[in-house]
């Protein structure tokens, strides 16, 4: 991997990390229209960037980050049935993530959800709610939709957004809750992930990946800033349909990748 193909997965990070769009899908059609899927490295740089994802979260809105211990309570408490069942769920979902057909249908299926999301909680568009309204009762099953994310091609974003808005929060602050829980839940993959690497490859950084690493991040970083204040803006306007239709496309693309025989060779795990 070079140093452009490394900046273009990371614009793909920092764009489609935080909306409900699935960013495995995504990487998935742009690693293999570069040639790169079957990379080693690959697999430790699409998940190392996403520290540089989760740092746009803390410096936009790290006045949350202070508020309050309480704040910290409620992540906590949806954050627990990601760590349970992503330890007791391990190789089930290795076994997904192994499927590229299981993205693709999760990607249209959860389009077509979104395309009648709008309607469904029309009278919650406009209610005024906040993170402060969030029992830990809610959290807790904000956090359970969480774990309907570890399917490839759900969406963590698009998972945890719902979650809100069956909880009573409107648009806005159920997709803010999404990107504060995302801090703790993407770090802890993170950490896991390369530990998992490290322990099973044995395989030490050169300088060249050192280097990719580095300006992954910060492109992600500064792609994911761009992208969250870019999403609220447009949700709070238009709603989810847009990205119902989008996430369709995306499976189709990858569908007709899948026909071409272009992903015959893709090792989902790197995702």
């Amino acid at each position: 991997m070079n140093l452009l193909q490394a900046i273009i997965l990371a614009i793909v990070e920092g764009l489609t990390e935080f909306l409900p769009v699935s960013s495995t899908g995504h990487m998935i059609i742009a690693s293999t229209a570069m040639g790169i899927a079957s990379n080693p490295f690959v697999k430790v740089f699409t998940v190392a960037i996403q520290l540089g994802a989760i740092l746009s979260v803390v410096v936009l809105y790290w006045k949350h980050f202070f508020k309050s211990w309480t704040f910290y309570l409620r992540l906590f408490v949806a954050f627990i049935p990601a760590m349970v069942f992503g330890l007791l769920l391990k190789d089930y979902i290795d076994l997904l993530l192994s499927n590229i057909l299981v993205v693709a249908f999760t990607l249209i299926a959860g389009g077509i959800v979104f395309l009648f999301l709008d309607s469904y909680f029309d009278k919650q568009s406009q209610r005024d709610s906040s993170i402060d309204d969030l029992t830990l009762p809610k959290a807790f099953r904000i956090g359970l939709f969480q774990v309907v994310s570890m399917a490839p091609g759900v969406s963590r974003s698009a998972a945890t957004i719902i979650g809100g808005l069956t909880q009573g929060l409107n648009p806005k602050t159920a997709a803010e809750f999404s990107f504060f829980l995302a801090v703790p839940t993407m770090f802890a993959a993170t950490v896991y992930s390369l530990y998992d690497f490290f322990k099973e490859s044995g395989n030490t950084f050169t300088s060249n990946d050192l280097l990719l690493l580095a300006v992954g991040n910060l492109v992600a970083f500064a792609v994911a800033m761009l992208a969250i204040r870019s999403f609220i803006q447009f949700l709070t306007k238009n709603g989810f349909k847009m990205f119902g239709y989008y996430r369709i496309v995306v499976g189709l693309i990858i569908l007709a990748l899948w026909a071409m025989g272009k992903l015959d060779a893709v090792n989902l795990d790197n995702f």
